[in-house]
């Protein structure tokens, strides 16, 4: 009777190891997403299921077309990439992003922008016309933007996304398992 009461506890102790070490992983390191829509198109689809490194950016800052998961202000959490950082004045001319005055090309636009018929993928607009209403990425936040840019509400529309908003970055497709992958940033 000893011996199964031993075992019993043996089980239940590792037990609640697994599920205390599961919280812990889960809370602090990273954490599954579903991708709820299609701003991210072609980049991510509709239902792709992926990884969150939570532990990203506690280490370091974001970095220029990372892709990140947020609270946004519906009390949702969204999916866009980083476009500019704090500081940065952010242009669109002619289809062309502009940070700083300097073109960058959006190789993960591409392919959109080749089935674009009826004018250009991203309308035209510099930083101050947009939500954030500044001549430059406020202190502490990013611009965000989805890669789906006529059907993404994103920073042009909810403003500058404060830091401490953020949960972690986004780079893992796990599910459907056909189309699992690394994304690529650029």
């Amino acid at each position: 009777m000893t011996k199964k009461k031993n075992e019993l506890w043996e089980w239940t102790k590792a037990l609640l190891i697994a599920v205390a070490l599961a919280a812990v992983i889960r809370y602090f390191l990273f954490a599954p997403i579903v991708v709820d829509g299609l701003s991210m198109m072609p980049t991510l689809k509709d239902q792709d299921r992926m990884i969150v490194n939570k532990l990203s950016y506690r280490i370091g800052e974001p970095k220029r077309f990372d892709i990140i998961v947020f609270h946004a202000p519906e009390k949702k959490d969204y999916i866009k990439r980083v476009i500019g950082l704090p500081g940065d004045r952010i242009e669109y001319k002619n289809d062309t992003l502009y940070v700083n005055g300097k073109a960058y090309k959006e190789p993960y636009l591409d392919q959109y922008k080749s089935e674009v018929a009826d004018g250009p993928l991203t309308d035209d607009f510099k930083l101050e016309e947009t939500a954030v209403g500044s001549k430059t990425v406020p202190k502490g936040e990013l611009f965000v933007m989805g890669d789906n840019r006529r059907y993404s509400k994103d920073s042009r529309h909810i403003g500058a996304i404060p830091m401490s908003k953020v949960i972690g970055k986004a780079t893992i497709v796990f599910w459907p398992i056909s189309d699992a992958h690394i994304v690529k940033l650029k």
